[in-house]
């Protein structure tokens, strides 16, 4: 919607001034000087700038919010691969004043991925160019370098563990997993899962011992759904039935 409203006012603005300024000129019976323009042309700029840049930072917006949202469905789609080896998969699990991406449920322990979708560098398209490395403290990519996806996937995860020990009754494995998809990851530590959501099989398979029993992955998959699917089809709901009084 702001994405039409703003080039609408872009075409309306000038209108609306060169009006104001006839009835001006009309209601003083004073011929249009340069003097009276003056300040008519200073507010049909300033109109046009600010317009302008709103108008760049709602498309640059809407870019990062589409980015966004394909490499979440991205992932999803990946990610519900896991359900063919035994996984629960459960997507935008709502959490206190936040919500988790993905919730990976198996064998394995629960992994909390956070997905992040970032630009690829025009430049080039080799690997070199599209290439991100962790070092266990930051994500270094092409031109610049982010911390605070690594801490918040952490912060995810650390919040999912006191969860499912409160709902379920005893403490349960999650990891945190960071997935930035279109990426060639370049792992210099192996403290935290990220990856490019590409064949993610491995979140599947324990780390040595079991993780999870199927009876511990039958309470924590059950305690996740009461949260998340909490969505009531109402379009072929049910008219209730009204008591009617004689």
């Amino acid at each position: 919607m702001d994405l039409s409203f703003y080039p609408l006012m872009l075409m309306a603005v000038p209108l609306l001034l060169g009006m104001q300024l006839l009835l001006q000129s009309r209601a003083t019976q004073q011929p249009i000087t340069p003097r009276i323009l003056i300040p008519y042309a200073i507010a049909l700029v300033g109109f046009t700038l600010f317009l302008m840049v709103q108008l760049v930072r709602t498309w640059r917006k809407r870019h990062r919010l589409r980015l966004g949202l394909e490499c979440e469905m991205a992932v999803g789609q990946e990610l519900n691969q896991l359900m063919l080896l035994g996984c629960r998969v459960y997507h935008d699990f709502p959490a206190e004043g936040f919500n988790i991406d993905h919730v990976v449920i198996g064998p394995a322990g629960v992994y909390a991925v956070e997905t992040k979708g970032r630009p690829k560098p025009d430049k080039g398209g080799g690997q070199e160019e599209a290439r991100v490395v962790y070092d266990g403290k930051r994500l270094q990519f092409p031109g610049w370098s982010e911390t605070e996806p690594i801490a918040q996937a952490r912060r995810q995860a650390q919040w999912l563990a006191q969860w499912l020990k409160s709902a379920v009754g005893e403490p349960v494995p999650v990891f945190p997993a960071l997935a930035l998809p279109g990426w060639y990851i370049d792992r210099k530590a192996r403290d935290m899962v990220v990856f490019n959501a590409k064949n993610p099989g491995f979140l599947a398979t324990p780390r040595g011992a079991r993780a999870l029993s199927d009876e511990i992955i039958q309470r924590v998959a059950h305690q996740v759904e009461q949260r998340c699917r909490t969505v009531e089809p109402v379009a072929y709901g049910k008219k209730k039935n009204k008591i009617q009084h004689r």
